[in-house]
């Protein structure tokens, strides 16, 4: 026996294969005793407990230093380091000065800091939107040992070979083989592993199939599903991991942990590496423009001698290159990039797409490829009726009533143009059994209306409650119960007045469920009249063979005649060729022994009891109408398929339901068209798994595999279609934020590194200093490069083709707007400083107001040499607050005295990238077609940033920090005035874009890309083809399955045989003129139907 277990442990047995009794000996259990508690035990040492594996989280620590694996971060740790090493060899000199010297280090790793915790923070509450997972497992359930019954044993002590019970309601514990039906129908609801949205019947018999698909596997019942009619015992297959669902978690694990660099990761990454080697290149020219200032020799005989080394001026200059290296970084980008990110996963929650990691919403702008499913995500994954008619005043003429409102919910929609509140006797019966031949419920979780019970069962007692009532006082009393309703603490009740008034005139005292043969339930009641009546409701077909008579308009009942059949037959063909699943209803009064059927001890009970009578009672029907019903399609998938179209997105349909079924949902919402080929857009989930990597590659297109396994980082919480095209257009609209901050930023530092570079270069004094620099790059930056996230999206921007994965980042035209606008950035703060120095006016601005000593340009770029001037003298001058700025020595006014120039420099600086932040609102676009109002947040992030440039500027311990001095407003509108023409060098890089050949190249490359589109899709249609007579017979048989709601049998006459997993397509308008030639096969073909009914296998 262990060498059995051990077998199955290893390769599970195929149990819906294999008949009860194979299985039961397989397992080694008894069905009348179960397993015994040894046994028990052993098996679970060997199985486990019969629970989902707990996966260990990511530690903190580790996802914590996740986040500094960023090249522009590891660059920033370096520059902190060196700051921190040269702040504590300087420490010596002052506590002022050690204090500042430290605010650098410790401002890059406290924004590093901030950094990762919001990265952290957000992928953590990621994850825990995703247990819910786990939620789907049962608690407990009843299960025989030893003989006895346990009525609620914990459903993670289950083992294989366990007997259990399942009856309504239960949620099954684990994947188990149905051993015995305890009534004579039992259905599962498993969309959820599925996604087909009908609940599945299920049976006993062996399914002589070794690989099939789960749904078609009738005798296997799975962990996580929920029973939602009938009861029967199961044997205990599969637990824990091995089951189906555990499956499903172990994949979703699997798939996590291949991890996988989105585009723009990869951009940043080489983008870092590439600044990474022009930092370290820029640093060395730096030394080698200055290294005669603390390196010296003489030469004496061809040879150096007498080597000088200054280890202060060494150290000096190289705080010049660690300025540098903090102006060429945007330290602020890894945190604003971060910041964008998550507030495009808030935005993306909202709209109920959950983020797990924050990169994959920037990758959703490259997608190429949407694969979707039809039930839930294309539908709303809720049954209504849509359509039915009645006969009229005679047996050839019809009323057909279109019904409106696509939920559970009884209040949406209504029944188009209906004046029949006062219900005539057909629409009477209609409505009763609609209301009393149902076992389903409404309730209400949250906003959303959901069923209990079957979906279509659901669809009739909403439609009944469109229809009301007969009675003028009961249809006011329900009227004032739903307004009153409406205030009720309580409003998971779903209260429907109609239904419970239908149910309470009768009293239900028999059920006859459906069963395969005659494929229709039926209820005996008693009337309040005090006579029993059958109410039916199945397969149309099935109920018009079993049907003798038909009801008209006036409740009267005649003979059912051929012309009638042909008027019922034509109405539902029209209703079945729309998509719709067709019931009929029908009632009888002449009971014959159950006319006075009371309770389960009248004589004739016992034939309830035995489902082979149910077909000679259900016979001598009354025809009274049909209903249509349908999963209809979410109203705004239609116009998110548009912009798919619009964007160059292609959508295939993967689904779990059944495929033609899903082909012809997808036509009628325009997903595809009536004439094209639906080869590789439409797949089963087994036939795409069963494809090979390479063929699946070749189906999705090279440009959307990749996006394909970061895309699998988001979740949907609403199964929703149009929250997949949301969100893809939320990740281009992120992109292009990032670029729009990236550009912003990255712009604003060339400026800088321009600076430092002429500041070298020229030889005179460093005009910031790098915590200066850090705080513009920090702070004064962050609020607006973060503002920029907040820019609206294009209105065409589901109007372009996908971006490539592989497309630059920074491309030859932006890098030569950089170096355009930061060559002024760098000159402008270059200049301020020279001209404070050197100038005593600059536009008629008097600059030596304030009593400071001009110097000759040519002495500013010689400071270095200011010991040996002779005559040098400088006087004091007065800065704002009323300070004087004195030195003890002249020299000093090139360090200590360049206050004032520093202040000035500083403040264009941030100028300048305020003005340059709205540059970056749009790439193209002028200010005058998009104005900075359009995105107020900028404006906002900009009054910040200058708030906190005054606050540094007029505190006077902030300002002693950073080195600086209050201005004048006479100095500040010199600031403005330099800063402002960056705005309009701009306009004019903007104008050049858009007239020039760079959009011109653009557009033809979107063109060319929608062509290609275009011509893929008109190459892969199919060419047309005239009928055959041979076809009329499938069409016919596809009709029949198409008006049997519960999937019924479809006869190939070139296979002799059923087969309930066969479907075809449904017929289209232009094939209507056949419809005449397949009538006049259709009796001859249900004869032979009929004959071959006892002999029919069912798979």
């Amino acid at each position: 026996m262990e060498l059995k277990l051990y077998s199955m442990e290893e390769k599970p047995f195929p149990a819906w294969s294999w008949s009860v009794e194979q299985c039961l000996k397989e397992l080694n259990v008894k069905l009348d005793k179960g397993l015994s508690y040894y046994e028990v035990e052993k098996r679970r040492e060997r199985y486990g407990w019969n629970e989902l594996a707990k996966e260990k989280g990511k530690p903190l620590w580790r996802s914590v230093l996740e986040q500094f694996d960023d090249m522009l971060v590891k660059i920033l740790l370096v520059a902190a380091f060196i700051s921190f090493i040269l702040a504590y060899l300087h420490a010596g000199e002052s506590v002022e000065a050690g204090f500042e010297a430290y605010v650098e280090p410790l401002v890059i790793v406290l924004i590093l800091a901030l950094n990762a915790i919001v990265g952290v923070w957000q992928e953590t509450n990621a994850e825990k939107a995703l247990e819910a997972l786990k939620e789907m497992q049962c608690e407990s359930g009843k299960v025989l040992r030893d003989g006895y019954m346990m009525p609620d044993l914990p459903a993670r002590e289950l083992v294989p070979g366990d007997i259990v019970e399942l009856r309504v309601g239960d949620k099954v514990p684990a994947d188990m083989r149905v051993a015995v039906l305890k009534t004579s129908t039992l259905r599962v609801e498993q969309s959820s592993l599925t996604g087909e949205a009908m609940p599945v019947l299920k049976g006993t018999a062996p399914i002589f199939v070794y690989d099939c698909e789960l749904q078609a596997k009738e005798n296997m019942v799975f962990a996580g599903t929920t029973v939602v009619n009938g009861s029967c015992i199961c044997i205990v297959i599969s637990t824990g991991m091995k089951t189906e669902i555990g499956k499903i978690q172990k994949q979703i694990h699997e798939a996590s942990l291949e991890e996988s660099d989105t585009p723009l990761k990869k951009k940043l990454d080489e983008f870092g590496g590439r600044l990474t080697t022009a930092i370290g290149l820029a640093c060395l020219i730096v030394w080698a423009i200055n290294y005669k200032n603390f390196l010296s020799w003489d030469v004496v005989d061809g040879w150096p001698a007498n080597i000088r080394f200054s280890f202060e001026k060494c150290t000096y200059y190289f705080k010049i290159a660690v300025a540098l290296a903090v102006a060429a970084i945007p330290e602020g980008l890894p945190a604003v990039i971060t910041t964008c990110l998550a507030l495009g996963t808030r935005k993306m929650a909202q709209k109920n797409a959950i983020v797990r990691k924050l990169p994959s919403v920037e990758t959703l702008g490259c997608t190429t490829v949407i694969c979707s499913d039809k039930t839930g995500t294309l539908t709303t994954n809720q049954m209504s009726a849509t359509e039915f008619f009645t006969l009229g005043g005679k047996t050839t003429s019809s009323r057909v009533f279109h019904v409106e409102g696509t939920t559970y919910d009884p209040k949406d929609g209504g029944i188009v143009d209906w004046t029949c509140y006062n219900m005539d006797a057909n629409l009477q019966a209609m409505a009763e059994i609609c209301a009393v031949c149902n076992d389903a419920g409404i309730f209400c979780d949250g906003r959303l209306f959901r069923a209990t019970g079957l979906p279509t069962e659901a669809a009739l007692k909403v439609l009944v409650e469109k229809m009301g009532v007969p009675d003028a006082k009961a249809r006011d009393k329900i009227r004032d119960m739903q307004l009153a309703a409406n205030y009720l603490i309580d409003r998971s009740t779903v209260k429907l007045g109609s239904c419970e008034w239908w149910t309470k005139r009768v009293k239900r005292l028999a059920t006859l469920e459906f069963d395969r043969i005659r494929k229709s339930m039926s209820v005996i009641v008693r009337e309040p009249n005090g006579q029993n009546r059958l109410l039916v409701k199945g397969a149309v077909e099935s109920l018009l063979e079993r049907s003798s008579h038909v009801q008209l308009a006036d409740g009267s009942v005649v003979p059912i005649d051929e012309p009638c059949k042909q008027l019922l037959s034509l109405r539902l063909l029209e209703m079945s060729s729309k998509g719709l699943r067709c019931l009929g209803l029908a009632f009888k009064d002449d009971l014959g022994e159950f006319s006075d059927y009371y309770a389960e001890n009248h004589p004739a009970h016992k034939k309830l009891l035995d489902p082979a009578y149910y077909m000679s009672i259900e016979s001598d029907l009354v025809f009274v109408g049909v209903a249509g019903l349908r999963d209809p399609p979410r109203e705004e998938v239609h116009q998110a398929i548009e912009d798919c179209r619009g964007a160059g997105i292609r959508v295939m349909v993967i689904t779990g339901d059944n495929k033609s079924t899903a082909e012809a949902i997808c036509k009628d919402i325009k997903l595809f068209d009536e004439a094209e080929g639906l080869r590789g857009r439409s797949f089963t989930g087994k036939e795409f798994t069963a494809l090979s990597p390479s063929e699946q590659m070749e189906i999705l297109s090279k440009p959307g595999g990749k996006v394909a396994k970061e895309a699998s980082d988001m979740v949907l919480a609403d199964d929703n279609f149009s929250t997949i095209v949301s969100a893809v257009a939320e990740g281009r609209s992120i992109y292009n934020n990032m670029k729009a901050f990236i550009r912003y930023m990255i712009s604003s530092n060339v400026g800088e590194v321009i600076s430092i570079f002429l500041t070298a270069a020229l030889g005179i004094p460093e005009c910031m200093i790098p915590v200066q620099l850090l705080w513009v790059n920090l702070v004064t930056d962050g609020p607006p490069a973060t503002a920029l996230g907040f820019n609206p999206a294009d209105v065409d921007i589901m109007r372009k083709p996908p971006r490539k994965s592989n497309d630059a980042l920074i491309n030859s035209w932006v890098l030569f707007r950089y170096l355009v606008i930061g060559s002024y950035v760098g000159i402008a703060t270059v200049g301020i400083f020279v001209l404070w120095y050197t100038q005593a006016s600059f536009l008629g601005i008097n600059l030596v107001s304030d009593g400071h000593t001009l110097v000759q340009f040519s002495q500013l770029r010689n400071w270095g040499e200011c010991p040996t001037w002779s005559n040098f003298t400088v006087t004091p001058y007065q800065v704002g607050g009323g300070r004087m700025i004195t030195f003890a020595n002249p020299c000093d006014y090139f360090s200590a005295g360049k206050v004032k120039a520093m202040t000035l420099s500083l403040s264009v600086l941030v100028a300048i990238e305020m003005f340059n932040s709205l540059n970056a609102l749009s790439e193209d676009n002028s200010l005058v077609t998009m104005p900075p109002w359009r995105n107020p947040w900028l404006l906002v992030a900009m009054s910040v940033s200058f708030g906190l440039h005054c606050v540094i500027l007029y505190v006077p311990f902030l300002a002693n920090v950073f080195g600086i001095v209050p201005l004048s407003l006479k100095e500040w509108f010199l600031v403005i005035l330099v800063s402002a023409p960056v705005i309009l060098i701009d306009e004019a890089l903007k104008f050049v874009a858009r007239s020039g050949g760079y959009r011109a190249k653009k557009e033809k490359l979107a063109l060319k890309y929608n062509l290609h589109e275009q011509n893929h899709f008109t190459t892969s249609q199919k060419p047309k083809r005239t009928p055959k007579i041979g076809d009329a017979v499938e069409l016919t048989a596809s009709f029949r399955d198409k008006f049997d709601p519960f999937q019924q049998d479809v006869f190939h006459p070139s296979s002799n045989s059923y087969d309930m997993t066969s479907k075809t397509p449904m017929l289209h308008e232009r094939e209507n003129k056949w419809v005449g030639l397949i009538e006049h096969f259709r009796i001859g073909i249900l004869n032979q139907l009929q004959k071959r009914k006892d002999d029919a296998t069912y798979c």
